[in-house]
Order: structure tokens, then C-alpha cells, then sequence
């Protein structure tokens, strides 16, 4: 039995956990032999802290965005000095992590975020620990708080963040180009287009149906050429907000918990309209689908929406909050930047390994 542990932090259904729970979903599926527990590091540690450490972040990035960005870009992907010491993490956490490990004796733990990482590199830094560790990013850049020196593997999800630490020591044996993981039913080819009358468009705010959707949706005045499907996720506010517009065009889609389902919708759009979270730009990206990008939030959404936008794998609807043409503006691209979209999707996944998930770890361990 091959005992696996990940390691995410917050409860919150962040795309931490939403890959965690994909990479163990696969291992699952595939072989009994794989014993798999998931272990969220602050509720862990310190219980009913997590809740409010949760509630503190979402009300920032919320109430004080710039404050946010600007506290995140110093913090974390800014400085000079790549093997720093967070000296009040280490002071908090580690004798936690140990108790974690003598608690749970992992063949490997995955990290699918920095700090859990970082403190595990210390651990195996000082030899207080010696068992293998993987990273598992899940945006397209990678910040200073995870651990390099004593990690194991690494899951990229971008050639870029490869050469990147490859530049800082990590050898490229160490690291395997996956993307950010998906659950390999959005790795299948979307059906053929056929001749529509109406385009189809899913618009998602993230599993807490977070951002400005109303406001967009204010802004598409929708003319009839489109149909706009809004994955509401666990908000249950807008779910009703767009259900009580009782409009032809919009139509409010509950919290969907089956891949299968999801990946229909997928297959079934012509476009989605989204935050630059990385779950759901990954997803998009593997079914070819055509990204609008409306708003991000402050920090990690910032910085991937600059890198997808700069590698030319979605549409920037940078100006959708004063326009009065969005819904042209999206028709418009669809109707003549579809090719050019398509060639720098197929240079991004040109060097991705085609290996699942659940493959390439068993080679690993």
C-alpha cells in the first residue's frame, strides 16, 4: 500500500483543493494499491482558527483589493533572495507538520500549496524528515514561499515556470511538464463545430460564483445572437438574482458536482467568459475553448491573467465595465481570431507531457 498525503491550506474550495481532489480521484481509480488522505495544514494545526483566517482573507481581497495586490506582489513575487527564511511560518507550523507526518507515515506527500511546501523543504533541510515531496502548481507562475532545494518532483504548469527553476538550481529531471492538472475527462476532444443559429457562452466566477458577474451581465445587453449559461457555483444569491431576470438569453446554472455534466457544457459552448483562476483557465484550455477574460482578482489572478494574455491564449475584455459593445466585441473575435487562438494553443500544449496524471506518478513512486 502506497500512502499519499496532500497537503493544501484553507478550506476554502480554491483550486488548491480542487487539484488536490483531482490527482487523488485519478490515484483512486486507478489502483487499490494507493492508500490517499488529504490533510488542509491550518485547521489541522490550530481548528477553528482556519475559519476565521478564511473569512479575514476573503473580506480583504473583497473590501481592499489594491491593498491586497500591492501586499501580495511584495511578499511573494518580488523579492531578490530565493532562499529566505520565513521565521514566524517555521515558529507556527512545523512542529505541526511533524505531528502530520509521524501521524500519517506518507510514502509522498503533494503539495498543492507554498507553504506546506516550504515548510517540508525546511524539515528535509534540517533532516528532520526524509520521504519525497512533490509540488503541484496551480497558477502559471510560481511564488518565493515554495520550497525548491529539498523537493522532490515538481508538476509545471508552464514551460516558462520550468526554465524558471531550472535558473534557481531545481534539475530538469526533478521536473515534469503537466499543466495544471485536470480530471482527464476535460482532456478530450471537443465534438466537431456545426453551423449554430445562436453561439453558446458559459460565464463562471469560480466555485463561490465570485467577481462581477451582474454587472457583466448589465453590460452584454444580449441582442438574441448569443446564449449566455452562468455557473453560478455555491452562490446561491446570484442564482436567484439571474433566475428573477427571467431573460430569454441568460440562463443561471446551480453548482454542478459531476465532471461528466461539466465537461457536456463545455463540449455544448462556443466560448467562456471567466476569471483567470487557474482550475478553469486549465479545463478551457484543454477543451480548445475560446477564453474571455473579464476581471481578476487581486494577486495570483493578476499575474496569470498577464501571462495567458501575453502568450495570446485568451481574449482580454479589459475595458468590459465602460463598454457598451461587449457582447459585439465577443462575436467579433470568435468570428476572426479563432485561428490565430488556435495556433498558440497547440504551441502551449506542444511540449506538455502526454502521460495522465496518475501514470506519471506511479513511475515517480
Amino acid at each position: 500500500m502506497v500512502h499519499i498525503l496532500f497537503m493544501p491550506l484553507l478550506q476554502i474550495p480554491s483550486g488548491h483543493h480542487h487539484v488536490a481532489d483531482c490527482i487523488q480521484d485519478q490515484l483512486n481509480e486507478a489502483s487499490e494499491e494507493f492508500h490517499c488522505e488529504k490533510m488542509e495544514l491550518l485547521s489541522y494545526s490550530f481548528g477553528p482558527v482556519e475559519k476565521l483566517v478564511s473569512s479575514f482573507y476573503l473580506q480583504w481581497i473583497q473590501k481592499f483589493p489594491s491593498l491586497y495586490s500591492n501586499v501580495y506582489q511584495r511578499m511573494a513575487v518580488k523579492q531578490e533572495k530565493h532562499n529566505k527564511h520565513y521565521y514566524i511560518y517555521e515558529l507556527l507550523f512545523l512542529k505541526h507538520v511533524q505531528r502530520m507526518i509521524a501521524q500519517t507515515k506518507p510514502d509522498l506527500i503533494i503539495c498543492t500549496h507554498a507553504l506546506p511546501s516550504y515548510l517540508l523543504d525546511r524539515l528535509k533541510r534540517r533532516n528532520l524528515w526524509t520521504g519525497k515531496v512533490l509540488n503541484v502548481y496551480t497558477d502559471y507562475f510560481i511564488n518565493d514561499l515554495w520550497g525548491f532545494d529539498h523537493i522532490n518532483y515538481h508538476f509545471i504548469p508552464t514551460i516558462d515556470v520550468q526554465r524558471k527553476l531550472i535558473e534557481r538550481g531545481v534539475d530538469q529531471q526533478q521536473t515534469i511538464l503537466t499543466g495544471i492538472p485536470v480530471h482527464p475527462v476535460f482532456r478530450t476532444n471537443k465534438p466537431p463545430d456545426i453551423v449554430k443559429e445562436k453561439y453558446t457562452v458559459l460565464i463562471s466566477g469560480g466555485n463561490m460564483g465570485a467577481g462581477s458577474i451582474e454587472k457583466l451581465l448589465d453590460r452584454l445587453q444580449p441582442s438574441g445572437t448569443i446564449n449566455y449559461h452562468v455557473l453560478c457555483g455555491k452562490n446561491n444569491k446570484l442564482y436567484q438574482s439571474i433566475k428573477q431576470r427571467n431573460h430569454s438569453c441568460i440562463h443561471a446554472l446551480p453548482y454542478i458536482h459531476s465532471k461528466e455534466e461539466m465537461n457536456t457544457l463545455y463540449d455544448q459552448a462556443d466560448a467562456i467568459i471567466t476569471k483567470p483562476g487557474g482550475v478553469t483557465i486549465s479545463e478551457s484550455l484543454w477543451k480548445r475553448l475560446p477564453i474571455f477574460v473579464y476581471e481578476a482578482l487581486p494577486g495570483q489572478e493578476e499575474i496569470n491573467l498577464n501571462y495567458l494574455n501575453s502568450q495570446g491564449l485568451i481574449f482580454h475584455l479589459d475595458n468590459w465595465n465602460t463598454s457598451i459593445a461587449v457582447e459585439s466585441t465577443i462575436i467579433e473575435r470568435l468570428q476572426t481570431e479563432s485561428a490565430q487562438l488556435h495556433e498558440n494553443l497547440e504551441a502551449y500544449f506542444k511540449p506538455i507531457e502526454k502521460q495522465n496524471i496518475t501514470q506519471i506518478i506511479q513511475k515517480l513512486i
